[in-house]
């Protein structure tokens, strides 16, 4: 018997018993949507996780003020403003591992244009900052040296702001005011979306540092240099923790702590922080796809029981099949691919019904799903190889039938 015929064969008895057939194909197909519907979530959520990591910019890191001990209490982060503009220009000029240093002070205002307003982070800081954090322009320009050093009545809008403010367009070139403050709108900034706790990026307006402290948000009266944060970005390929290191000891040195006090700073890695979610996402999605491979097993057990029943009751039929010149190998390929057959269809069926699961996830929950066809390959192709497997044992007990005794039996 050739294998087309054989498969031939397999699809007449497959046909013979169609509902044995589906139900037998159940375990299957829903441990393969299964497997499809997880990894199709899991994938969406790393690429969610590498569109904030890619949000952040590369290679920074921040240093916030506070974490001071004041009279035996642990003072929180920003509490009190223990970095300067001037740790900015040391860390930028001393340590070769830095690229970018850019002191910034953040706060909140209303903001208003003609009859509308809106209530935004303002963030002054220098003409670095879009540089560090690979924020570009979707109109306008930046900061100009002159602007940044002058207190320069400008700003540029996160796309938020610009919206909310400007429904009809026009921002570029329009005036604003922060605290009755006028500022002229010279930059509309590009969309960047959630950061990694889920806050608007493009909720923001930018100000020149100088404009912040002499106009907007003012200083402090203790240290006019004093700010809120260090943005700082490390050279692509250098190591982050020697730059964190090195970050550290300098600022340490530069605010005279003895070596049994704690630091009066607070430093965050963001590309480790986005790393570790991706990570997390990444494990979550294996444990999904883990167990929905149970359901795979389940159904390979159902095809081999199936295929075992099968046996029993084509007996007679194996064993004339032997009689006028079968050999065993034939039988034995004539079951295997009905095993298979059944496998792979459930398989694509599958394939099928998680890609309609994902899409069906993505629409309830509002969360990303990523089908990838590199999973619906794996998907099929261990579908078939649980076919192949599950099905090998009550293929080769078929083959070994006697003819004789397959014959007598009623």
């Amino acid at each position: 018997m050739s294998y087309l015929e054989a498969i031939r064969s397999a699809l007449d008895a497959l046909r013979a018993n169609l509902l044995r057939s589906v139900l037998t194909m159940l375990g299957i197909i829903i441990g393969v949507a299964s497997v499809v519907a997880m990894v199709a979530v899991g994938a969406g959520a790393r690429a969610r996780v590498m569109d904030q990591i890619k949000s952040l910019g590369s290679n920074l890191v921040i240093v916030i003020s506070g974490s001071v001990t004041s009279g035996g209490v642990r003072m929180g982060s920003g509490s009190r403003l223990t970095l300067s503009e001037d740790d900015a220009v040391a860390l930028e000029r001393e340590i070769a591992l830095v690229q970018l240093a850019i002191p910034t002070q953040r706060g909140t205002a209303q903001v208003v244009a003609g009859g509308l307003n809106w209530s935004t982070v303002v963030l002054g800081t220098t003409p670095s900052f879009l540089e560090a954090r690979e924020w570009e322009l979707s109109a306008g320009r930046n900061f100009l040296p002159e602007e940044a050093t002058g207190a320069g009545k400008v700003a540029l809008l996160g796309e938020t702001v610009a919206i909310n403010l400007f429904p009809d367009g026009g921002a570029l070139g329009s005036e604003i005011r922060v605290k009755n403050v006028p500022l002229t709108v010279i930059g509309v900034l590009a969309r960047k979306g959630q950061n990694m706790q889920g806050q608007d990026q493009d909720d923001t307006i930018l100000i020149p540092l100088t404009t912040s402290k002499r106009r907007v948000l003012g200083s402090s009266q203790a240290n006019a240099r004093a700010v809120g944060a260090i943005l700082i970005k490390i050279r692509d390929g250098e190591d982050m923790d020697l730059a964190q290191q090195q970050i550290k000891d300098l600022l340490r040195q530069r605010h005279r702590l003895q070596a049994t006090q704690d630091d009066d700073f607070w430093m965050r890695n963001l590309s480790e922080v986005a790393a570790t979610r991706d990570a997390s996402s990444r494990t979550l999605a294996f444990l999904l796809a883990a167990v929905a491979t149970v359901s795979l097993l389940v159904g390979g057990i159902g095809i081999m029981n199936i295929m075992l029943v099968s046996v029993t009751e084509r007996t007679r039929e194996i064993g004339l099949r032997l009689a006028v010149g079968a050999r065993p190998r034939d039988i034995r390929a004539q079951f295997l691919i009905e095993a298979t057959t059944l496998a792979t269809i459930g398989g694509i069926a599958g394939v099928v019904l998680g890609g309609l699961g994902a899409h069906f996830a993505a629409t309830l929950a509002d969360w990303p799903t990523l089908i990838r066809p590199e999973a619906v390959i794996v998907a099929v192709s261990f579908s078939f190889a649980v076919g192949v497997f599950f099905g090998f044992y009550p293929a080769q007990r078929a083959s070994q039938l006697d003819p004789i005794e397959a014959l007598r039996t009623e």
